[in-house]
């Protein structure tokens, strides 16, 4: 059970820490401390407006029991059903904030693109996946990070792994992980056959040192030349890093940078986070049983989306939602979208 209390305290205690004029020369830290009370802001604000909604309904129902003026009773009664409302939607709200405590929340992700069945078109898609993730990042001033990307001659992508970090990123993005299913014609088709293509998507919590330990020994560093569209090399240094995390044989690259030392730090971002997620995996085997472990691992590989350019609609199969625009949304309109899957799918 979290102790509101505790959170309060210590939303206090962060706000104390960050006027101290020593802690701007440690920028790092600095910025850790601004989101950790952000985080905490949110909790200690809804518990405010549940306080303060619950004043309101014992004053009203103080109003309606003392049965001294008629109309004002009927009016705090209407009143009552309303706040009635709001307190019930404050309270699960509050609740929801509580099982996932903002001091565990991921203030970062790391997403994964990668073209499925399809060919070019595929690719293609991939492509469009990741304008509209990256637009939608930028308007909500999110900062991104590419990782690794691989590019067709066609400017579609065959994958690319990134690092979005900002405010509410992980509670925004947490269900687009899936496949994603793309219906329309092609532009190299001349019949005018409408084609069916993929592209999958994982949305990996970026992990902090905290939640994952590597031994140095356990890693296989390799240096190798970045590459472009159709495989050729794009430096003469070795500055892209593959990392082999040699007790499972898991291997994550990062070619981005210019700087072999940034693309190292890339690469251990990507494999501390997929470490994280495969931990989280177990553990969730142990604790839940089998068959939550297999809904759990079978995120990756369901089909979660349809996006269908003839009939302008794309379609959440989890949900049995639709949206119209295809256009729009493809250029970053996802708030409404994203919003209604995670309503949907954090009530069921």
């Amino acid at each position: 059970m979290i102790d509101l209390e505790k959170i309060k305290k210590e939303y206090q205690d962060l706000g104390d820490e960050l006027t101290n004029p020593d802690l701007i020369s440690d920028w790092e830290r600095f910025q850790e401390l601004s989101k950790k009370r952000a985080q905490l802001e949110k909790i200690v604000k809804k518990a405010e407006e549940l306080k303060e909604i619950r004043e309101r309904i014992e004053e009203n129902s103080q109003i309606i029991a003392s049965q001294e003026d008629a109309e004002l009773a009927s009016l705090a009664e209407e009143e009552l059903k309303n706040m009635a409302e709001q307190q019930e939607s404050l309270q699960k709200e509050l609740e929801d904030f509580m099982k996932n405590p903002s001091t565990n929340r991921p203030t970062a992700v790391i997403m994964e693109i990668r073209a499925g069945t399809g060919g070019q078109e595929a690719a293609l898609f991939a492509r469009s996946l990741f304008d509209m993730y990256s637009k939608f990042a930028a308007s909500q001033n999110w900062k991104q990070t590419i990782l690794d990307m691989h590019e067709t001659e066609l400017n579609g992508m065959k994958e690319v792994s990134f690092i979005l970090d900002g405010e509410d990123v992980y509670e925004k993005l947490r269900y687009e992980g899936g496949v994603h299913r793309v219906q329309r014609i092609p532009a190299t088709e001349k019949s005018g056959r409408i084609h069916t293509s993929t592209a999958s998507v994982a949305v990996l919590p970026k992990a902090n040192k905290a939640q994952i330990q590597i031994n140095p020994a356990d890693l296989k560093i390799e240096t190798f030349n970045a590459s472009g569209p159709g495989g050729q090399n794009v430096n003469k240094r070795q500055t892209a890093v593959r990392i082999i995390y040699t007790p499972t044989g898991l291997v994550v690259n990062s070619q981005s940078s210019r700087s072999q030392q940034q693309n190292k730090e890339n690469a251990m971002a990507l494999l501390e986070s997929k470490l994280l997620e495969e931990k989280q995996e177990a553990e969730g085997q142990k604790t839940a049983g089998a068959r939550k472990a297999q809904i759990g691992s079978a995120k990756r590989v369901e089909k979660i989306r349809t996006y269908n350019f003839p009939q302008d609609r794309i379609t959440d199969h989890r949900t049995k939602q639709n949206w119209h625009g295809i256009e729009k949304i493809l250029e970053g309109d996802l708030d409404t979208l994203v919003s209604d899957v995670t309503n949907s799918l954090q009530e069921s």
